[in-house]
């Protein structure tokens, strides 16, 4: 058993070691200002990467030798619902009393309520470290995203009240927006919320369905506050500390995630806070939180393929067969190759990812703030390729890693053969736990949906552009021209497809997702390779994979019309 989760994993430090934030970190840190204020603020970048690391090393220790061990218990006790209150299991309230401990919680507040102030690409390697220890626990520990949403959008009398509960780990957290009639159409959201003039409070009510850890204390939730609407305009976000007035109806019997609480709650008339403006409920600020959420689903399911292939790894170490182990029969073989090169690109993307909603975070902070910078054309013009870019990726990154997710347990388990089948090996768990991630916050399909209308419109043309300029060692040469040629096909898909009906759009919108999912993470893979020469084989053995899938996917694409969509829709008839 490995002693530390960050320190056993080179390739998540290397993540590390090669994210750039200086430019986020002089905006965060306010010029590293606040170390004369706060003994634990960085003076500078290299201290601040060092105090990253620390926070790392620290968890990663947390994970690997007191989480994940208890793993298999968390999972057989499940969950309970007595007296009307959730019960965590015994290795989960372990867990989070060795996080609180560590003072793990509220990473992303900000240093006055008590928390750390990290970044999101460096919060969501915790939630990968994490979700590779136990991914039940992840739902707990990763929904921070719950205080900075309050940080962000709240009112400065509740962040006073609540944040400084959560970076102490006093409280827990929730996004409560699914209905049972109301799940991917969020627009449908039937709760009520109406104003009681005589206590001067907001009051919910209304039922709200399969909520993640729907038991927490602070919750946001959303909810109708405008009589006689019917879409999304008439949505409201409110916060909630859980009272009396809210029932846990019951909890849902899951295939997996089983020390995860996924609830059904009754609100009954309960007090709640609004949360910035009316009617901007849905349209900005769930859509911020769901963003964030997007980003910690495509860290757990890096994480339980980190763990997934690891146990791939092991067993196919110790199963002999035919007179060897079968990690050296050539099929095997390439199922350990396939996962681990799939791993490292998911990751990639991930922090790529990451460092581009860190930018946009910062330069809204300044300017919602009023902040001067030393260049404010620049800053605009800057925070609108953040937004842009951080549209664009976060919903292929979501798609893209829970996919993977999905592929690596399926993968690890085919290895493990008959015994992964089997509860007592980790794999059977960790393909049940897994199967959710492409489905809640957002299912893949939805996220084409979200991915497909920046990509007709080339957003991706700039970073393809840059990345086409990288000075590319000449034993790379040959690999980075392919990947060239797949950037053209791609973008003469682009131009293919945006001429076509909406319908002709929607269907062939996964082709043109996939390829995109493919070509950034083969150009990161190289931009990898120039500074780490044992990447090098591992993006050989990637886009050996995925060029060819490229080529299919743009052929599919470019024979895409009304005409085709016709005959393929006949079917459904």
């Amino acid at each position: 058993m490995t002693a530390n989760f960050f320190l056993d994993n080179p390739d998540l430090q290397f993540r590390l070691a090669q994210l750039d934030l200086r430019e986020v970190l002089e905006l965060k840190e306010k010029g590293y200002s606040e170390a004369a204020l706060y003994p634990t603020a960085p003076r500078n970048y290299e201290d601040a990467v060092d105090n990253y690391r620390t926070v790392l090393e620290v968890l990663g220790e947390i994970c690997a030798t007191r989480v994940a061990p208890r793993a298999p218990e968390a999972d057989e006790e499940g969950v309970n619902l007595v007296d009307g209150e959730v019960e965590y299991t015994a290795p989960t309230r372990d867990a989070i009393l060795a996080l609180r401990q560590a003072g793990l919680f509220g990473c992303m507040l900000s240093r006055k309520y008590g928390g750390l102030n990290l970044p999101e690409s460096v919060y969501q390697m915790m939630v990968e470290i994490v979700s590779r220890a136990e991914s039940g626990l992840m739902t707990i520990f990763g929904l921070q995203e719950i205080a900075s949403s309050i940080e962000e959008f709240g009112g400065e009398e509740a962040k006073q009240r609540v944040l400084p509960k959560f970076a102490r780990g006093e409280v827990s957290g929730a996004m409560i927006l699914t209905e049972a009639d109301a799940g991917s159409d969020l627009g449908a959201v039937q709760t009520r919320a109406v104003y009681d003039e005589a206590a001067k409070t907001w009051r919910l009510t209304g039922v709200k369905r399969f909520i993640t850890n729907g038991n927490a204390d602070v919750s946001l939730v959303l909810a109708r506050s405008e009589e006689g609407s019917s879409d999304g305009r008439g949505l409201s976000l409110f916060l909630v500390e859980r009272d009396e007035t809210v029932k846990i109806r019951r909890l849902e019997n899951k295939m997996g995630l089983h020390a995860s609480p996924t609830c059904e709650l009754q609100y009954n008339g309960t007090p709640a806070e609004l949360i910035g403006k009316r009617r901007f409920g849905l349209l900005r600020y769930s859509m911020a939180l769901m963003n964030g959420a997007r980003l910690a689903v495509a860290a757990q399911a890096l994480g339980i393929a980190e763990a997934a292939y690891r146990e791939a790894d092991r067993y196919s170490r110790e199963r002999i067969q035919f007179g060897k182990p079968i990690r050296e029969i050539v099929p095997v073989a390439r199922m350990l190759i396939s996962m681990r090169c799939e791993l490292e690109a998911a990751r990639a993307l991930l922090a790529e990812t990451g460092t581009w909603v860190d930018l946009l975070k910062v330069f809204e902070q300044a300017s919602v703030a009023g902040e001067k910078t030393v260049d404010d054309d620049y800053s605009r013009v800057r925070q609108k390729q953040a937004a842009l870019m951080a549209e664009t990726l976060t919903p292929i990154v979501k798609y893209y890693t829970t996919e993977m997710g999905n592929r690596v347990c399926y993968i690890s388990m085919q290895v493990h053969g008959g015994v992964g089948y089997m509860r007592e090996f980790n794999i059977e768990r960790l393909v049940r736990d897994v199967r959710v991630t492409n489905i809640y916050e957002g299912t893949s399909q939805l996220q084409i949906v979200a991915a497909i209308g920046k990509l007709l419109g080339r957003s991706l043309d700039p970073l393809l552009a840059q990345w086409k300029l990288m000075k590319i060692p000449s034993d790379l040469a040959g690999e980075a021209a392919q990947l060239s040629e797949a950037s053209e096909l791609f973008q003469k898909a682009v131009d293919h497809l945006k001429v076509q009906e909406r319908a002709v759009i929607d269907y062939y919108a996964s082709d043109l997702v996939d390829m995109a999912a493919w070509i950034i993470c083969s150009w990161l893979l190289i931009r990898d390779a120039i500074v780490l020469d044992r990447k090098k084989d591992l993006v050989r053995a990637y886009l050996a994979d995925v060029l060819p899938k490229i080529r299919v996917s743009g052929a599919v694409v470019l024979a895409g019309s009304a005409d085709a969509f016709a005959v393929k829709n006949s079917l459904l008839e």
